[in-house]
């Protein structure tokens, strides 16, 4: 009798939170898988030569990329943005749920502006599904 394994899936949002509304957002979804055995070494005391995985192969083409609103526009932190990409996370998660997929962990962290030659920034959340 074989017995079915659990499939998991990771959804990831970025959400700029670079001042003036530049910057990216969006909702990103793998279409192709990896195995990450392809491209995994280990390391030993008789070997402990370098991973030589080509970053060309790991790389995922295919892809969904849904749009979301930055944090921030020129008059600063825009809460319609934020309500607006909460409508669509809540959509896509819905969906997800609905292909029959369980939200069993989220987890986020932010990567903010770290002074005034900064101008970098970002908040991300990987939403990991199970079925």
């Amino acid at each position: 009798m074989e017995v079915n394994a659990q499939q998991f899936k990771v959804i990831t949002s970025v959400e700029s939170i670079v001042p003036s509304g530049l910057g990216r957002s969006g909702i990103i979804s793998a279409t192709e898988d990896r195995d990450y055995k392809e491209f995994t070494s280990e390391q030993t005391d008789e070997d402990n030569g370098r991973n030589k995985s080509d970053r060309g192969d790991i790389q995922v083409k295919n892809f969904e990329e849904t749009k979301l609103l930055n944090f921030y526009n020129i008059g600063g932190i825009r809460f319609q943005n934020i309500a607006a990409n909460d409508a669509l996370i809540s959509s896509k998660i819905n969906a997800m749920v609905a292909e029959g997929w369980e939200l069993a962990f989220v987890t986020s962290a932010v990567e903010s502006d770290s002074g005034k030659d900064d101008g970098q920034g970002i908040f991300i959340t990987r939403y990991i599904f199970k079925k």
